[in-house]
C-alpha cells in the first residue's frame, strides 16, 4: 500500500510520517508516550476536524509496527478526513431557485420552481426533484418558496417522527405509551426531551435517513430514564442501539446542509 516516512524535524520529540492510500497521500503526525507500566501498548490513532492525523504510540513502537498499524486504519483514517473536509466546505445561503438542493429523508432533491397560476400553490415530490408551484412570478418569490417548503417539511416531520416513536417505544421497558412530541426549530439541537418526558423535534431532522431519526429519537427517549448525560445514560442508549455513534457521525457530516436555510 506504501511505505511509512519518518522525518525527525528541528524538536527532538516532533516526528511525522506518511501511508498511501489509493492516490493519496496520508500524513500524520506521531506522539510517543513516555514508559508508563499503565499506558495502553497499542498505536491509538485520531483525526482532528482540521484533518490533522495523530498516531500516540508506546515509546519504543518501531516504523515498522506503526506503518502496520496505520496501513489497517487506512480506510478509516481516509474516510475521517474526507467527512471533516465535506463539512468545512462553505455552504452558501439557499436562494430557493430551480436547481437547488434539498433533502428528503436521507435522499437529495432537485428544487423545481413551477408557475401556474391555475394551480394552488403546492409541494410534492415527483422523479427526484421536490416541485413547488406558484400562482405567479414576484420579486418576494424566495420568501414564498421557503415558506411553503417550511411547511412542508413541517406536516412530513409530524408524520415520520410519530410512526417512529410508534415503532421505536414498544421496544423500551421504562416509556409507557406513546410520549408526546412537539416540532419546534432549533439552531443547533436535534431534539430535547423535558422533565415531564415531552419530546421536542426539529424538523429539519426530518431531511435525514430514518436511521438518522431514530438515533435522535431513541436519544431523548433515554433522558426519560437518564435525564442526564452520565456514564448509566451512554450504557442505555448503546445497549437500545449499538451502532448510535455511527449513526450520530453520519448525521453530523450532514447537518450543515440539513440546517441550512
Amino acid at each position: 500500500m506504501g511505505n511509512v516516512l519518518l522525518n525527525k524535524l528541528n524538536e527532538p520529540t516532533q516526528e511525522y510520517g506518511a501511508i498511501q492510500y489509493g492516490d493519496e497521500l496520508i500524513r500524520y503526525q506521531i506522539v510517543r508516550r513516555i514508559k508508563d507500566s499503565n499506558a495502553p501498548r497499542k498505536v491509538l490513532i485520531k483525526v482532528h476536524p482540521d484533518q490533522r492525523v495523530v498516531a500516540t504510540v508506546p515509546n519504543e513502537a518501531t516504523g515498522d509496527s506503526i506503518q502496520t498499524a496505520m496501513l489497517k486504519r487506512a480506510r478509516w483514517i481516509w474516510k475521517n478526513i474526507h467527512d471533516f473536509a465535506i463539512k468545512q466546505v462553505h455552504v452558501m445561503p439557499r436562494q430557493y431557485v430551480s436547481g437547488e438542493a434539498q433533502f428528503y429523508l436521507g435522499k437529495r432533491y432537485v428544487l423545481k420552481l413551477i408557475i401556474d397560476a391555475g394551480q394552488k400553490p403546492s409541494v410534492k415530490l415527483k422523479s427526484g426533484f421536490l416541485m413547488v408551484t406558484l400562482k405567479q412570478t414576484a420579486d418576494n418569490n424566495q420568501l414564498k418558496v421557503k415558506k411553503l417548503l417550511d411547511s412542508w417539511y413541517g406536516e412530513k416531520a409530524k408524520t415520520v417522527f410519530a410512526e417512529r416513536l410508534k415503532a421505536l417505544t414498544p421496544k423500551l421497558n421504562w416509556v409507557v405509551g406513546t410520549p408526546a412530541f412537539q416540532i419546534m426549530i432549533m439552531k443547533k439541537q436535534w431534539g430535547s426531551c423535558s422533565a415531564k418526558g415531552t419530546l421536542m423535534l426539529n424538523p429539519h431532522l426530518v431531511k435525514a435517513g430514518k436511521d438518522c431519526i431514530d438515533y435522535v429519537i431513541l436519544h431523548e427517549l433515554c433522558h426519560i430514564e437518564e435525564h442526564n448525560h452520565s456514564d448509566k445514560f451512554w450504557r442505555l442508549l448503546g445497549e437500545v442501539m449499538t451502532d448510535w455513534k455511527d449513526r450520530k457521525a453520519k448525521l453530523d457530516n450532514m447537518a450543515e446542509l440539513y440546517l441550512n436555510e
